[in-house]
């Protein structure tokens, strides 16, 4: 990079690309991918978990199972990863405390809306939750590189293998892995283990992209199809907000004589 902001015309641009207005297609269209998972999991689940159809196997190991743990893996990885980026184009830690708030904030109105329609299984800490609080803390980790690593493996190994089937006795610690017994709920995601994926997909922006700057050799795509590929993955909030309202709706719909009876008034 040159004195002027120009690049510095030794630099291959199918190396380095920088990107301090733009977008990298590459992660929106990943994220792309993470929202057809989490929208065709959703779709099948929430029916089956209501018990007003068999639509899937969702026992451990099955197809459905490991859907419902790539997509927030895929989709907490890509924020991570997406956090050295933002930093780089000078966002204050106010915003993204105020990013977060929002977000947790619509969380809990997901929270309120699945109450009405499953009192006991409602969502009390969900993926909208957890970005929520990740991304209120997530931004101090941004400095560290192979730290981020080493806790980010240390976690996913605590909440995958130490807290995995177990559950306690008290519901205060809920949010961070602490299962309480006999609690279902439509969507669970703690801070452990899934805030170790925060912490991986950090630290591999940090190496892949540097400064904002994409470090590794791929072509360069802005035709129409990529524009269309790459549009769900630039608003991914808002379709998983969206999603909620259009699933439970379209259900009320088809089994208004299973859904009524179990509204709590």
């Amino acid at each position: 990079m040159s004195p002027t902001g120009e690049l510095d015309k030794s630099c291959p641009p199918v190396i380095v690309s920088i990107v301090m207005g733009s977008r990298f297609w590459e992660i929106d269209i990943l994220r792309t991918v993470a929202i057809v998972m989490m929208v065709s999991f959703h779709a099948v689940y929430v029916p089956y978990y209501l018990g007003i159809a068999g639509t899937g196997d969702f026992s451990r190991g099955a197809f459905w199972w490991w859907i419902s743990m790539v997509t927030p893996a895929l989709f907490i990885f890509l924020a991570g990863l997406s956090l050295p980026i933002s930093q780089t184009r000078a966002k204050t830690v106010s915003s993204f405390v105020r990013r977060g708030l929002k977000i947790l904030g619509l969380g809990m109105a997901i929270t309120f809306l699945t109450w009405l329609v499953s009192p006991d299984g409602y969502v009390r800490f969900g993926i909208l939750h957890f970005f929520g609080l990740a991304f209120m803390i997530g931004h101090f980790f941004v400095r560290f590189r192979f730290l981020n690593l080493a806790l980010g493996l240390a976690l996913l190994a605590i909440g995958f293998v130490y807290l995995r089937g177990t559950s306690f006795d008290f519901p205060w610690l809920l949010w961070l892995g602490l299962r309480p017994q006999g609690v279902s709920m439509m969507d669970y995601v703690p801070m452990v283990p899934w805030f170790g994926f925060l912490l991986v997909g950090i630290f591999c922006g940090k190496m892949l992209y540097p400064e904002g700057t994409r470090v590794f050799g791929i072509r360069e795509f802005d035709g129409p199809v990529t524009r269309l590929l790459t549009l769900p993955g630039k608003h991914p909030l808002e379709l998983y907000v969206a999603q909620w309202p259009v699933i439970l709706v379209t259900l009320f719909i088809m089994y208004p004589d299973r859904l009524i009876p179990s509204l709590p008034f």
